[in-house]
């Protein structure tokens, strides 16, 4: 009934009947956009947006997901999408955790973890992270 570390940014949906697959649940694809959609407003509340990352011409690209799936979600329900960033090495490489809950009742349907690392945008190759993502990314991580 909590969530697994404290403090999450949290964004809230409605399941679409896009969402909806042939099985009559959500399809799994949509759990991974909804996490998509979460860091990336979880990002921009910290003060990095992509136009920040092309100013830098820095940004950070998965390079590991894993998602565990628990529980399906139907057409209506109200979720929500939780983030934390874990961990940031000043560097190259940054880890962000998802738990996704059942908004009434509050019970886990995913947990997800990413490994990101930093790339250089126009080449797509890694690169360290600039002061700013350290700052701002660094500043975030929670202790477990």
């Amino acid at each position: 009934m909590h969530w697994d570390f404290a403090n999450p940014y949290i964004e809230r949906i409605t399941v679409s009947e896009n969402d909806i697959d042939e099985m009559g649940h959500t399809n799994n694809a949509s759990y991974v956009v909804w996490c998509e959609h979460c860091a990336w407003a979880h990002s921009r509340r910290l003060g990095l947006g992509m136009d920040d990352y092309r100013r830098l011409n820095r940004g950070v690209a998965i390079q590991r997901a894993e998602y565990e799936y628990l529980l399906p979600s139907f057409a209506g329900e109200p979720l929500e999408i939780a983030t934390w960033l874990v961990h940031c090495d000043g560097r190259l490489r940054l880890e962000r955790r998802f738990q996704i809950r059942h908004a009434e009742t509050a019970q886990t349907l995913l947990r997800g973890h990413w490994v990101l690392i930093g790339i250089n945008l126009t080449t797509g190759k890694p690169a360290r992270f600039p002061p700013e993502f350290v700052a701002v990314y660094g500043s975030a991580v929670i202790s477990k």
